[in-house]
């Protein structure tokens, strides 16, 4: 069984077309997976939508927003299947989704986790695919050397336009919008951490499957229309904020060294001064 878990928040434009794209799933009966759906107080008809329109569905309704991580093992304490998905509301599966994947797992026991070919409303290939930060990555993206030079290996090695979307592969990072997870391997390396509420809680938990020696693969086969960003666009100033305190959090959490009382006196300030800027380019280009 396939446990499918949705965190939804002011989702009603997106969340009936997600729904619809998983239940005409051809090649899978409705007895083959379970639906989640955890919402954070919306305050538009997001549950409305799915009370009256999707029973199959289990609704979780927060009395507040208790954001990515926490709203995603809400779901993870009750899922019943062998594969969980991760699945965002601004998203629409194509057909055929599930066999690639799932027979991949199959012939391949020790993968922790697969994601699938993201596209744009266009059709166009979304860039999905990331390294784990690090230290030189950071440097060259706010020196601006990533912009400049976006293919080159080095200073391209973050966001990875080089990546080649149309070929199975290991990875780091990808989006955790649309992932599929053995849940064998989120009982190993545990659940989201909390201390990452909206952003690099994937990030994290992607690391620690690797650490962990649950390899993640993307494999191009299977394929998602994403609209991405579309929460998190209505709140953007916010949304840099907390992108920047999280990233702070992660090299926090993984740089076990004991020079990292020292890198934080400059990570810190730089990546609040970062954040400043980011966020006032952000409301005057609005």
């Amino acid at each position: 069984m396939v446990s499918i878990i949705i965190v939804t928040w002011n989702s009603e434009k997106y969340i009936k077309p997600c729904l619809l794209s998983i239940l005409r799933q051809k090649d899978f009966n409705f007895k083959d997976f379970e639906v989640i759906v955890i919402d954070n107080n919306s305050k538009d008809n997001t549950v409305s939508i799915i009370e009256n329109e999707f029973s199959e569905v289990l609704l979780i309704k927060n009395s507040f927003n208790q954001g990515f991580a926490k709203a995603n093992n809400q779901g993870l304490k009750i899922v019943k299947g062998e594969y969980v998905f991760f699945l965002n509301p601004d998203t629409q599966l194509q057909d055929h989704f599930f066999p690639p994947m799932l027979n991949f797992f199959e012939r391949n026991q020790k993968v922790g986790a697969i994601a699938p070919k993201m596209l744009n409303p266009d059709f166009s290939t979304q860039p999905s695919i990331r390294s784990f930060p690090d230290y030189p990555i950071l440097f060259w993206e706010i020196t601006g050397l990533a912009k400049f030079f976006p293919n080159h290996r080095i200073f391209g090695k973050w966001r990875m336009a080089y990546f080649d979307y149309n070929q199975l592969s290991e990875i780091d990072q990808p989006m955790a919008s649309c992932l599929l997870v053995r849940k064998r391997a989120i009982d190993d390396v545990g659940y989201f951490d909390e201390n990452f509420p909206m952003f690099y809680n994937d990030v994290d938990l992607c690391y620690r499957f690797k650490k962990a020696g649950w390899p993640i693969y993307y494999l191009p086969k299977s394929f998602v229309i994403h609209e991405r960003g579309a929460s998190t666009k209505r709140v953007r100033a916010k949304m840099i904020f907390s992108m920047h305190r999280s990233l702070y959090h992660y090299f926090e959490k993984h740089d076990n060294s004991k020079s990292f009382k020292i890198k934080k006196t400059i990570l810190h300030p730089l990546l609040i001064f970062t954040a400043i800027l980011r966020a006032s380019w952000s409301m005057l280009s609005n």
